[in-house]
């Protein structure tokens, strides 16, 4: 306990799954946690768990998020969570369908980084400690090709390349960022997907045990398991990690 006394994190998408537990988490270990997500009723029960305030924030409206930041001032950690998971191949994808999925998987990080970055830097150069960027990205990704998910896919591979850039940018001025690159984590966000294959696969059970028989492990990851990670790249025992995309997949993207 106590790896993130005395920071300050600021969290996107935490009402549920790896947001949520990510924000359980910093809480635990010491952090004043700013948790944010589009629907407010599913901040409702954090401050039970520690965190320090909520807010509904929609990561698409630029103005809102720096609109937010501002009230919020300087942070130490910035966790950028949003996302969706985008079903299909190029053919299914309409130009709609691929304009959002890099608004919401892509941009909202570059709006967030916006936002935080001229504060965080500023605290850094104020603390001598490094201030942590962890943007959430997926194995499936550069790292991994999936069936059926063109647009994810894409998206997922550029939160890793601006994930680097940010990190060689402004190495030598107290910023860190790194990707999380999750496999499959048994989340909301999941279920709905195995909700989705259910006929397909000719029932929900089967759906369910086709995602789990492509796992070397024998299971999917939980959301708490992301969150030690993300508590590891928050805090200052990864103070010589940056620019680095860590798979935690089981072993899926070997």
């Amino acid at each position: 306990m106590g790896r993130l006394d005395g920071k300050r994190a600021f969290l996107t998408a935490a009402g549920q799954g790896i947001g949520r537990a990510a924000a359980i988490a910093f809480a635990r270990e010491g952090a004043e946690v700013i948790a944010t997500d589009i629907d407010e009723t599913k901040l409702d029960s954090l401050a039970r768990e520690g965190v320090a305030a909520t807010f509904r924030l929609d990561v698409l409206d630029t103005a809102a998020v720096h609109a937010l930041a501002g009230g919020v001032g300087a942070v130490d950690v910035l966790f950028n969570c949003a996302g969706f998971v985008h079903h299909g191949t190029a053919l299914d994808c309409s130009e709609e369908e691929w304009d959002f999925s890099f608004d919401l998987n892509v941009k909202s990080m570059h709006r967030t980084i916006r936002a935080f970055l001229p504060p965080m830097l500023a605290r850094a150069k104020e603390t001598g400690k490094s201030c942590s960027i962890i943007n959430v990205a997926s194995a499936v990704s550069s790292l991994k090709a999936a069936p059926k998910r063109y647009a994810y896919m894409a998206t997922k591979s550029a939160v890793i390349g601006l994930t680097k850039s940010v990190a060689i940018d402004f190495i030598g001025k107290g910023i860190r960022c790194n990707a999380i690159c999750p496999g499959v984590v048994d989340t909301p966000s999941w279920e709905g997907r195995v909700d989705a294959l259910a006929e397909e696969a000719g029932s929900r059970e089967k759906a369910r045990d086709m995602f789990v028989s492509r796992q070397p492990m024998g299971r999917v990851g939980t959301a708490e398991e992301v969150a030690a990670l993300a508590v590891h790249l928050a805090s200052d025992e990864s103070a010589f990690t940056t620019g680095v995309a860590v798979a935690i997949d089981g072993g899926w993207s070997l």
